[in-house]
């Protein structure tokens, strides 16, 4: 986690760790819009750790729903 004037931030691969998220899913769910980038430091890519938990569970409850990932983009939006 990154500790200077951006607390609260996480790697893509803290959250593959962390979450148990591989890290080409990831990827493939910030390709698609379901979270934002907000620190870039060289290759590495940082997120907001709150709003990676809260969309996760979102995300896990609708794709256990049988959402697809279009749907549950639009769900995330709203």
């Amino acid at each position: 986690m990154m500790t200077d004037n951006h607390k609260n931030l996480v790697s893509a691969k803290e959250i593959s760790d962390k979450f148990g998220v591989s890290y080409p899913t990831l990827n493939h769910y910030t390709n698609l819009g379901f979270f934002n980038v907000v620190v870039k430091r060289g290759n590495k890519r940082f997120y907001e750790l709150t709003e990676v938990r809260a969309k996760l569970g979102v995300i896990a409850k609708l794709k256990d729903d049988g959402y697809p990932l279009r749907l549950i983009r639009k769900k995330l939006e709203s």
